[in-house]
């Protein structure tokens, strides 16, 4: 095989994974741990992508989790959890999902482990979040940004 062709073949990797910015908020306590554990867990989850050169793009997924019990805020939970990517050859519709949803899906495992990690060293119960479909919200994502665009350009008419 050509050198050329080797240079066109897409690629990519995982180069390091790190925790970027991790808080923790226990508003009610001490109370909070002597009332009857019922929680009403809510996850907001976001991700964006920034390019570092060429090749490496670093890809930040932030989880917030917000655990109420008796309609008291018990603790909140923010976590940044990234990494920097190799990735190359790809068509930037490819790279676009890819940045978008596969790489914040690979990342979702590390940020759940952090989430858990911090409930339980507040002496909370264990926390293992469901595990989110990143295709699904990165397709009402675009369907989003399609609305928009048809929107502005039915007001510029």
């Amino acid at each position: 095989m050509s050198e050329e062709n080797q240079q066109a073949q897409p690629q990519f990797g995982m180069k390091r994974v790190y925790l970027k910015d991790a808080s923790l908020e226990t508003p009610a306590a001490p109370a909070v741990f002597n009332q009857p554990w019922a929680p009403q867990v809510n996850l907001d989850v976001n991700s964006q992508a920034n390019q570092l050169d060429e090749e490496h793009y670093e890809v930040n997924l932030t989880l917030t989790v917000t655990v109420v019990n008796q309609e008291q805020t018990a603790f909140l939970i923010e976590i940044q959890q990234a990494a920097i990517f190799m990735i190359s050859g790809f068509e930037p519709a490819q790279l676009h999902h890819t940045l978008g949803a596969y790489c914040p899906n690979l990342l979702f495992p590390y940020a759940r482990e952090a989430v858990d990690n911090l409930a339980t060293k507040a002496s909370f119960p264990a926390l293992m979040l469901a595990q989110v479909n990143f295709d699904a919200l990165y397709a009402a994502k675009m369907q989003e940004v399609m609305e928009a665009q048809k929107a502005e350009g039915e007001a510029a008419e």
